[in-house]
């Protein structure tokens, strides 16, 4: 028996028409629900950079754009290890380099690098710094992620290689200078300082940034095996429609979300 347009399709059945039932950043009644909800996201993204060793001794840094003033964003406080941060460890800085919320400080480097990706200009809400070996080796051998598969062909023309070395980032000209290359992108590798990922929301940054880590090791994977060959042209950019979407970065945060156990560990402890 075949159904018919008017008829009521089964609840269960899979809608490969408008595409995966996939929720978008919830709705917040006030300011402080929707801080609540990022700085828990921030805490418990900054734990899994520390499980999976995304973090170089006191290098590494997440940032979210506080909701209500965008002036100032949320980023981890220097010396505490990512592996036991807790969402009263964060602190919030205003675009001056004030902490204006917390009782540590923060790194200069990190200030510098996340300071102008959060500028009221920028567009982006989230940004994700770490050093990853595979970052680093892409990076030392100048390359960007090649479209050897559909998950790296989520970047294809929208990464950016930094190939000059301006010494340690300290300096806020370097972080303008790092923010103006990454313009629209998502994803910016240094040669020397690892790599940048951006997201309109945390959750979209910090899946950005482990999809690359992990594009980067299949690629020097399959290139140290032999000659790796890359999706054709028109793939890459139909690929912007499936893994590229912003809706499936946000959505693919979701189950590292679960991974943390956020709600019964002490992740949320003020």
């Amino acid at each position: 028996m075949t159904t018919t347009a008017t008829e009521t399709r089964p609840a269960r059945l899979v809608d490969t028409v408008t595409g995966p039932p996939v929720p978008g950043e919830p709705d917040f009644a006030t300011h402080d629900d929707a801080r609540r909800h990022r700085r828990r996201r921030l805490a418990a993204a900054l734990r899994l950079f520390g499980e999976y060793g995304y973090g170089e001794g006191i290098s590494g840094h997440i940032s979210v754009r506080d909701p209500e003033h965008e002036d100032r964003f949320w980023i981890n406080p220097f010396g505490v290890s990512l592996r036991h941060v807790r969402v009263a460890d964060l602190i919030c800085v205003d675009a001056t380099g004030r902490v204006v919320s917390g009782r540590r400080r923060a790194s200069p480097s990190a200030f510098a690098l996340h300071s102008p990706l959060h500028a009221p200009r920028s567009g982006a809400t989230a940004a994700v710094h770490g050093q990853t070996p595979h970052s680093r080796a892409l990076g030392a051998l100048g390359r960007l992620l090649e479209p050897v598969d559909r998950e790296s062909a989520a970047f294809h023309g929208r990464q950016v290689f930094h190939g000059e070395d301006q010494g340690p980032s300290v300096s806020v000209a370097q972080g303008r200078d790092i923010a103006a290359r990454l313009g629209g992108n998502r994803a910016l590798l240094s040669r020397h300082h690892g790599l940048i990922t951006v997201g309109g929301s945390l959750d979209e940054a910090v899946h950005w940034f482990f999809t690359y880590d992990n594009c980067a090791r299949a690629q020097l994977l399959a290139q140290a095996a032999g000659a790796a060959r890359a999706l054709a042209h028109e793939q890459p950019a139909a690929a912007h429609e499936g893994p590229g979407t912003g809706w499936r970065g946000h959505f693919g945060f979701q189950a590292r979300w679960d991974e943390t156990g956020a709600e019964e560990s002490d992740l949320p402890q003020e």
